[in-house]
């Protein structure tokens, strides 16, 4: 592709989840590739673009002030385009820039090949932006450049995109698509090139990873695409993110198992655990299949660690229904929770069902929840202390430079805690470090170098 951008800059905001971030990093890609310079100075910048999620109100939100701040911005700099993209370009199409006036393009999520294309595009009146928008067809092209914005030791790769699950409270598979795999060579030359970059740790994401493969010509799964990149040299941990719990196999458990790059870590989403509520959510789940997948994970690994996240207000949501979760999560103690309140959105079949929940009653039921986590997270962690692990090393912390912040294999980039390590500040980010555990808090560690950096750590 000719140097389009020469001489120009272009800043972006990435928002939501990691599968956007993989979005964000391959348009940088293109913008390189076309010869435009990458600022993180939106004040600097020539093309403003904002990758945006629309998955729940609060998401919204925030991908709507970011669209107005940098709407606010170019109009005090004349000259500046604003390219809007994402997930809300998707759900809201031309209404975008009706409520949000400054947006001179407009990119669908489906329409990333485009982009370039897209903002070459000349404005002949600039209150008529371009829009471009379709059916979500895209799929991240293994061969195409990104640009990372993670530390340069770890990476998210998108194994696959789309969603066909029909969970009622979900407009996933409208932003996105339907479910479609990339092809697992492909996947494979991907990972490769970040080891040889010197990625040490890749995240494997999807809206549904445990699906991978099944769409494909000839059939693969998850497990095949495992034992591919499992060989890689220089890859230390390979984490599984978003198993859709109904696909999760006992093949699957064996070779997270057996591989030892492939960390023992299910991030399983479940959403409820009563009946009931699993129905109305038109999730495949049951009290009972929930309880039966614990017991196949646990006999199967029993060192496991275990994400989920939880939905409580969903519509119809009772006591009785409530205490159930509350008694599960209990019982269960994952490692890590997340909990969201049921967000109310139009174009979901939740969206049409009867007795809504109050927010404040959703609201306490999520503290209560949280609390309860709390407690079991401090109770897994203090177990730790005395221990010695690997620790991958992550950066200097935020808290003060005289600490590293790191991570054990428990624990994934953004969304988990982290280990502080107190005398390692000689080692670099990347690094795998051996540290004696001193301390632990309610999602944190803290420790101390015992030995320096080894050539694994999935221990």
């Amino acid at each position: 592709m000719g140097q389009t951008g020469q001489g120009r800059k272009v800043g972006l905001i990435s928002l939501g989840c990691a599968k956007n971030l993989v979005d964000s990093e391959f348009m940088l890609g293109q913008f390189r590739d076309a010869g435009y310079e990458i600022t993180p100075d939106p004040d600097q910048a020539d093309l403003l673009v904002v990758n945006t999620c629309g998955f729940i109100a609060d998401a919204e939100a925030e991908s709507r002030a970011a669209i107005q701040e940098m709407a606010d911005l170019k109009a005090r700099h004349p000259g500046q385009r604003l390219v809007v993209t994402g997930c809300l370009s998707q759900r809201y199409g031309a209404q975008l820039v009706k409520d949000i006036p400054g947006i001179d393009v407009l990119l669908g999520s489906g329409q990333y090949q485009e982009l370039i294309r897209a903002v070459q595009i000349p404005q002949a009146d600039p209150d008529r932006p371009a829009l471009i928008l379709g059916p979500p067809t895209y799929l991240p092209d293994g061969n195409a450049r990104r640009v990372s914005t993670t530390p340069a030791h770890l990476a998210y790769v998108k194994i696959a995109e789309g969603c066909n699950n029909p969970c009622a409270f979900c407009v996933i598979p409208h932003l996105r698509g339907p479910f479609r795999s990339r092809p697992p060579l492909e996947i494979e030359a991907e990972v490769r090139q970040l080891a040889a970059r010197g990625v040490k740790e890749i995240n494997l994401v999807s809206q549904d990873t445990t699906l991978y493969g099944r769409d494909l010509s000839p059939r693969t799964d998850l497990t095949s695409l495992l034992n591919r990149l499992e060989d890689i040299d220089g890859i230390l941990w390979i984490r599984l993110l978003y198993l859709y719990p109904t696909l999760i196999s006992d093949r699957l458990l064996i070779t997270i198992l057996r591989q030892p790059k492939v960390v023992p870590y299910l991030d399983m989403p479940l959403q409820h655990f009563h009946t009931d509520t699993l129905t109305r959510m038109r999730r495949a789940e049951r009290s009972t299949s929930v309880q039966r997948l614990l017991r196949r994970v646990r006999g199967v690994l029993p060192d496991a660690v275990l994400r989920t996240t939880m939905i409580v207000g969903f519509p119809g949501e009772t006591d009785k229904e409530f205490q159930a979760l509350y008694d599960f999560v209990a019982e269960a103690k994952f490692d890590h929770l997340g909990v969201f309140i049921y967000s109310d959105e139009k174009g979901t079949p939740a969206y049409d069902l009867p007795n809504k929940v109050p927010a404040e009653v959703a609201e306490e039921r999520m503290n209560q929840l949280m609390m309860l986590q709390q407690g079991i997270s401090r109770e897994k962690l203090v177990r730790l202390v005395g221990q010695t692990i690997p620790v991958l090393v992550d950066r200097i912390s935020t808290e003060s430079d005289l600490l590293l912040e790191g991570r054990f294999a428990g624990q994934a980039p953004d969304v988990d805690g982290v280990v502080y390590i107190n005398d390692g500040s000689q080692y670099p980010p990347g690094s795998m470090v051996q540290v004696r555990i001193t301390e632990s808090h309610e999602y944190d560690l803290v420790g101390t170098v015992v030995s320096g950096p080894s050539g694994s750590g999935a221990g």
